[in-house]
């Protein structure tokens, strides 16, 4: 390979850059810069004016400026930290650079009389306005005149300064044409920028761009890239998508008669939602192509009957299902129900949990080895290397965002011994916006129950001061003496279970004081799991009357005689999580509140997100205003968020994108496959690419 102008900068290896030896090369990979072509695809965070030369005298605190001066003075100072402080003046006035990591070299490299060019943020400090570690160059005689673009800030890591970033992307940039980096997007969404040019712009914008379009992301060269990035993290998983459904799965009956026994002894008939949802998965089921959907439904809407009837399909044509959930007590819970449910028509339901003892263990991967065990359910304890699948024809994941896809992607190898891969549903009863469906889980068919049980009494929601503290604990004891059951939800800013669990032990032993005459338990994350189980189940069956936890409940625990929830400190949770944990309570004919106990004062944003709170109780519309506030990450957890890591795209600002952007990704790995693989490796392929799981 020659290294001039026409090699393929995807393949160049950024070593080939002057000056970037293995101890640079090995810095830059944790910003996952491999080659050429990464380089100039790491893109600017935020841009500076440093077109102009301010004036010492005319800086202000806050104001972040270029300035030019001679050096006064330079000199170490001792105090509660060692600093180097350079007095630098112009003809307008002094300011002082103060540097608490420096080397004394520093020092001599600045005697009086030179002149330096600073880059910094003006404060006020001891000796007046001053630049704490500003950029300097000691200027050149005759001095450079400023740049004529704006400056970029890049992400950067310990050991690659902003000034050598800026150095390595202008020499990419010098190298890169049309040739050696292609354009791999088709001509008519090019939206009317080639990409070199697009990409020069966004990294060297003239000094009179609209640096606020810039620094939204919404200047036409941004958008270009922003569409490209987004079509190819879609090409990655259609592509998997592709892959999985190029394998083979068992194809089951549409029609079950267990299914049917199953429905005709339920006390309770399905909703239309419900029957809507069985014939879509009933479809995808009967196909030899591995079903691969995503059933979202609001808290409460019978998303686990849903999953019973296909399970139902499965375990009528001979095979197993098995229901894996994220935490110990939902998957106690949806073995409790199935328990239920399947004694009555003869099919056994193993339990497989990370607490089960060897033999316990011993026992149940027998059974599952063995076809013994139709119906299995677990933890993420079901997909490990000893436990072996009979003949797994249906993989249901409930709260897929709380595993990492490669764990759901194991649980899909289980099936893998016969040769068939198993149908996998999906389940989560965090509403996820339209935008974000398409996007996180482009691979996967969408189902939703958007329809809630007949007779269940809308949830009101109450938004109080921590000061009604007292009030709010006396509504309690009225409730729970009139037969009723409360929750007191204790979290914390600290996403320290240890923190949790000190919070929740505090307000327990406060509660236990101030209600001597109630029955009250604890749960949180800190407890050994039985000790846990044994709390919720004495909670279930009524022995307590008040539990007091922290969000360890937020998913999957059904107590209908709890008709009272607090939540304290609810501005510190994500929406989507308030939502879950609210529909721990109204899951009866009973009028029920949730209570917001927050603490005073609360800012805007607070207010504004309790507000959409006590307005409505739709999934939907409360995950729409988290994705708004919080952004894709926080909303699907950070389990998910490798996935979410845009560089420069951004899901609610460039949403309306994502039609043509499906259109486009879909053309391009039926017609153009070279160009589709090339795209992978530019924007995806850098990262953690999970299609490769």
């Amino acid at each position: 390979m020659n290294t001039g102008n026409g090699d393929v900068l995807s393949q160049l290896p950024v070593t080939a850059i002057k000056g970037v030896g293995a101890s640079l090369a090995d810095k830059l990979r944790r910003l996952d810069i491999r080659t050429v072509q990464d380089l100039l695809f790491h893109l600017p965070r935020q841009y500076e004016d440093r077109s102009r030369i301010t004036p010492i005298g005319a800086l202000r605190p806050g104001l972040s400026a270029l300035v030019e001066g001679e050096v006064q003075l330079a000199d170490v100072a001792m105090g509660r930290r060692r600093s180097l402080l350079v007095r630098v003046r112009d003809g307008t006035g002094t300011l002082t650079l103060r540097f608490y990591h420096f080397r004394l070299s520093q020092k001599e490299q600045l005697p009086r009389g030179t002149r330096l060019r600073i880059f910094g943020e003006a404060r006020l400090g001891a000796s007046g306005i001053e630049m704490y570690h500003p950029e300097y160059q000691i200027a050149d005689e005759p001095l450079q005149t400023p740049p004529d673009t704006l400056t970029p800030i890049y992400p950067v890591t310990e050991g690659v300064t902003q000034l050598r970033l800026r150095l390595l992307v202008a020499e990419a940039l010098a190298r890169m044409t049309p040739e050696n980096l292609p354009d791999w997007l088709p001509a008519a969404e090019n939206r009317g920028w080639f990409l070199v040019e697009a990409l020069r712009y966004v990294h060297t914008p003239p000094k009179d761009a609209d640096r606020q379009l810039l620094l939204e992301g919404r200047h036409p060269a941004q958008q270009r890239l922003a569409f490209e990035e987004l079509v190819a993290h879609q090409l990655s998983m259609q592509k998997r998508r592709a892959e999985i459904r190029a394998q083979r799965a068992v194809a089951l009956p549409e029609k079950s008669a267990l299914a049917q026994r199953f429905l005709g002894q339920l006390p309770f008939p399905l909703t239309g939602a419900q029957q809507r949802v069985l014939k879509e998965i009933a479809t995808d089921l009967h196909d030899t192509k591995p079903m691969l959907r995503l059933v979202q439904g609001d808290v409460g809407a019978g998303k686990t009957v849903v999953a019973a009837v296909a399970a139902c399909h499965a375990i009528d044509a001979g095979f197993q299902a098995a229901l894996m959930a994220p935490t110990e007590i939902l998957a106690e819970q949806h073995a409790a129900n199935f328990t239920r449910w399947f004694d009555a028509l003869g099919i056994p339901v193993v339990t497989l949990l990370g607490r089960h003892g060897v033999k316990a263990r011993r026992e149940a991967n027998a059974m599952i080895a063995s076809g013994a065990a139709r119906m299995v359910i677990g933890t993420h304890a079901l997909f490990q290397d000893e436990v072996e699948f009979h003949n797994l024809a249906l993989a249901i994941i409930d709260e897929q965002h709380r595993f990492g896809v490669h764990q759901r992607l194991a649980l899909k190898k289980k099936g893998e011994r016969l040769g068939i891969t198993p149908h996998q549903l999906i389940m989560t009863a965090t509403p996820i916006p339209r935008t974000l469906a398409m996007s996180a889980y482009g691979d996967l068919d969408t189902s939703v129950i958007d329809e809630l049980p007949p007779g269940r009494t809308p949830i009101k929601t109450l938004v109080m001061p921590n000061e009604r503290r007292a009030e709010i604990v006396e509504r309690i004891r009225a409730q729970c003496l009139s037969g009723r059951q409360a929750y007191w939800v204790c979290t914390l800013i600290e996403e320290s279970e240890q923190l949790q669990a000190q919070a929740a032990e505090a307000t327990f032993a406060e509660l236990q004081l101030a209600l001597p005459e109630l029955r009250i338990g604890l749960v949180h994350g800190r407890q050994k799991s039985g000790e846990k189980a044994a709390v919720m189940q004495a909670f279930k069956s009524g022995e307590l009357q008040l539990l007091v936890a922290t969000t360890v409940i937020e998913v999957g625990v059904d107590v209908p005689r709890a008709t009272l929830m607090v939540i304290e400190n609810p501005e510190r949770l994500g929406l989507a999580q308030l939502h879950q944990l609210r529909g721990r309570v109204g899951r009866g004919a009973e009028q029920s509140f949730c209570v917001l106990l927050y603490q005073s004062p609360l800012g805007q944003l607070g207010k504004e997100r309790l507000a959409i709170m006590r307005e409505t109780t739709d999934g939907f519309r409360i995950a729409e205003k988290d994705l708004e506030l919080r952004g894709p990450g926080e909303v699907l957890g950070t389990r998910q968020t490798g996935l979410l890591q845009f560089r420069l795209a951004d899901l609610m600002r460039d949403g309306h994108m994502l039609p043509a952007v499906q259109l486009c990704a879909a053309a391009l790995l039926q017609t153009r496959p070279v160009a589709a693989e090339a795209l992978l490796v530019r924007w995806v392929a850098a990262r953690e690419h999970y299609a490769q799981v």
